[in-house]
C-alpha cells in the first residue's frame, strides 16, 4: 500500500493493528502531523508559534474562517500554492487544480479545513516508527518546502536507514511535496523494484 503526506502517518497507526495484512509501507515526504503543532521542537515552528496561535484563534471565528476558506479555495490561489510545492511546474495543470478544488466545494469541506488547521496534530510518525518491523520505503523530494529534509521529521527519517535495517530512504532530485504527481517516473524507479522485492518475501 502506498500513501502520501499526512495519510502516510495515519497508515502507520493502521498497520500496527493489521500486521498480517501489510507487507510493507511506502512513505512519501512523511509529514510530522496533521498540522505544525506536532513539530514544536523545530526552531522554525517556535518562531511562528505566536502567529499559529493567532491563526487558530481567528479560524475559530466562523465569519473570518469562512472568508479565509473561500479565498483559499479559489483556483488562482490553489494554482499558486501548488506551484510553490511542486518541483516540476508543468505538473500543475488545470486538471490538478480541479482535482484539488472539487472536494473543497463538498459538504463538510469548510469544517474539515478548520479542524485540520486548528485541531490536534494527531499521531507523530517519529513515535510510531520504532514499533514498525515491516519493510519501509521512504521517498523524499529534495525541494519540499512543507516538510524539508533538514526539518525535524526529515532529519529523523534520513537517519533511520543507518539505525533500522528495514528502512530504505531515497532523495528525489528536483521534486517537491507531492513526489508521486510531481515526477512520477522518479517515484516509479524506486517504488517498483522495492514492491517486487517485498512481494517476493
Amino acid at each position: 500500500m502506498c500513501f502520501h503526506l499526512q495519510i502516510s502517518h495515519v497508515y502507520c497507526v493502521e498497520q500496527e493493528s493489521s500486521q498480517n495484512l501489510v507487507r510493507g509501507i511506502v512513505l512519501l515526504n512523511c509529514a510530522g502531523g496533521m498540522n505544525n503543532k506536532a513539530i514544536v521542537d523545530d526552531w522554525r515552528i517556535k518562531l511562528l508559534l505566536p502567529l499559529l496561535w493567532l491563526v487558530d484563534f481567528l479560524l475559530k471565528q466562523r465569519r473570518i474562517a469562512t472568508a479565509v476558506f473561500e479565498r483559499a479555495k479559489q483556483r488562482d490561489n490553489l494554482r499558486n500554492i501548488l506551484l510553490s510545492v511542486y518541483g516540476n511546474k508543468e505538473s500543475v495543470d488545470d486538471e490538478l487544480v480541479e482535482i484539488i478544488n472539487g472536494p473543497a466545494n463538498d459538504e463538510g469541506a469548510f469544517d474539515a479545513f478548520v479542524s485540520i488547521i486548528t485541531g490536534p496534530p494527531g499521531p507523530n510518525p517519529v513515535q510510531l516508527m520504532p514499533r514498525i518491523n515491516l519493510p519501509v520505503l521512504v521517498l523524499w523530494g529534495d525541494q519540499d518546502p512543507f516538510t524539508p529534509i533538514d526539518g525535524p521529521v526529515g532529519k529523523y527519517f534520513s537517519s533511520l536507514p543507518s539505525k533500522s535495517s528495514n528502512v530504505s530512504l531515497y532523495m528525489l532530485e528536483g521534486v517537491g511535496h507531492c513526489p508521486h504527481d510531481d515526477k512520477p517516473d522518479l517515484v516509479h524507479q524506486k517504488l517498483l523494484p522495492w514492491l517486487a522485492q517485498v512481494t517476493a518475501l
